[in-house]
């Protein structure tokens, strides 16, 4: 038996850290098993949980220990072997399971892993049962053991979800880079049988170069491989697929604030976009904002993280929502942020309205934006830093109108990050320099 860790867990999206360290097999164990006595409906019916992980070599370690927490407690556990993030959602949803858990470290390095849970309607857990799950670390089961069995047929369900959204894209030439992650075998192969010609990079994943050389984090290497092999377009997924970066045919990056730009401005123009509203966060481009202003289409802000945006998602009636880092959910056809999903969408909206992945791209324009990411003693002393407030609002007086500056804590690591946008990229950079050495000053 696992003795059961007593320490803070859930972060933004999950419990991830260092496999060994900070995420070990008794963590991973005490999870399974408080998840299930806070997770089970109380009607008698034995719960069951779809395990799905990525491609880290730690995973099979961490399913094991979770899959044996689940099954102490009373439950069943129901193995789907390497499946992305989305995948999990969906089957959790179309088996009626009790809950999804997804044990992925997402864009993570390769020795990093975590455990995130969906409910039984497919959704992330909200704050309050992340925090029902902590308090029952340490509690005592009462309920008989449980069961593990593989499930067998779960990659050919979400692959028929899929395709059931795509037009038919033969013809056209896409690259996928897949991080050596989940989305390795189902994303060439859902676009495959959409009728694309698809050319993969980075689908041999060995437990150790998940998210390494490619991927979601670096579509620049994507481009590279279009205008190499002269195709239209090409996608690029983190390791757990739960979002999409493009590039165009000239190996442009169109990222997630231009994907949800041109599916709100297609959307509304069809009477998809239920409510006239798109959901977006703090982080989109202020050319995003802008041109959602002039097609008059009502933006709600959220928090950064997914799980923030479908929140107002739901709030709102809205079926559009967004990240500019890739995360795209289509409320009216899934739960969560999918990159497949989104490769679809956007490659069907290209051929269904004639227009390139350039031409969609510059749906808006997308103002410079510079990031800074400053590695911090304490994150979480960011709003008490008065130096660094002063800084910023010295910032916004300067840009007035002309820009945006945004400093938050990082939610997944010790960074704080500091954004600026502005006319230029020189006025952009200089003041994101600035506000990032006051951020050093104060908090390192």
């Amino acid at each position: 038996m696992y003795p059961a860790p007593v320490r803070r867990l859930f972060g933004t999206d999950g419990v991830r850290g260092v496999v060994g360290k900070d995420l070990t097999e008794a963590v991973a164990f005490s999870l399974g098993r408080a998840a299930v006595m806070a997770l089970a409906r109380g009607d008698g019916v034995r719960p069951d949980f779809v395990i799905g992980r990525d491609t880290r070599a730690s995973g099979k370690m961490l399913e094991d220990a979770i899959a044996g927490g689940i099954r102490s407690a009373g439950g069943d556990a129901l193995l789907a072997g390497v499946q992305t993030t989305p995948a999990v959602a969906y089957l959790t949803t179309d088996l009626g399971a009790s809950a999804g858990v997804v044990i992925s470290a997402s864009h993570n390095p390769p020795e990093y892993n975590g455990v995130k849970f969906f409910g039984e309607g497919g959704y992330k857990l909200a704050d309050d049962l992340e925090e029902r799950i902590e308090s029952l670390l340490e509690a005592s089961p009462t309920a008989n053991g449980g069961e593990a069995r593989p499930l067998t047929d779960g990659n050919e369900r979400y692959l028929r979800h899929l395709t059931e959204a795509g037009a038919d894209l033969t013809g056209l030439k896409v690259v996928v880079d897949c991080a050596n992650g989940a989305a390795s075998e189902t994303a060439p192969e859902a676009l495959r049988r959409l009728g694309a010609e698809v050319h993969t990079l980075n689908d041999r994943p060995d437990g150790s170069n998940i998210n390494e050389g490619g991927g979601a984090l670096h579509p620049e290497i994507a481009g590279e491989a279009v205008g190499r092999l002269g195709t239209d377009a090409g996608v690029a997924h983190d390791g757990d697929a739960d979002r999409a970066m493009f590039t165009d045919s000239r190996g442009a990056i169109v990222d997630g604030d231009q994907v949800l730009a041109a599916c709100a401005l297609a959307f509304k123009e069809s009477g998809r976009l239920r409510g006239n509203t798109v959901v977006t966060t703090v982080m989109a481009n202020l050319g995003f904002r802008r041109s959602m202003e002039e097609a008059r289409i009502e933006m709600v802000e959220a928090p950064v993280g997914d799980r923030y945006v479908l929140e107002e998602m739901l709030k709102t009636g809205a079926i559009l929502g967004g990240e500019q880092s890739g995360h795209i959910i289509f409320g009216d056809r899934a739960t969560t942020g999918d990159g497949i999903l989104t490769a679809i969408e956007f490659l069907s909206l290209s051929i269904r309205s004639g227009s390139s992945i350039a031409d969609l791209g510059s749906a808006m324009r997308k103002f410079p934006q510079v990031i800074e990411n400053v590695r911090v003693a304490d994150r979480d002393g960011l709003h008490e830093a008065d130096e660094v407030w002063a800084a910023v609002r010295s910032a916004e007086r300067d840009l007035g109108d002309r820009g945006r500056v945004l400093v938050r804590g990082s939610g997944t690591e010790p960074l704080v990050r500091v954004m600026v946008e502005a006319e230029t990229d020189e006025e952009a950079s200089g003041h994101a320099k600035t506000l990032a050495d006051q951020v050093k000053r104060s908090l390192e």
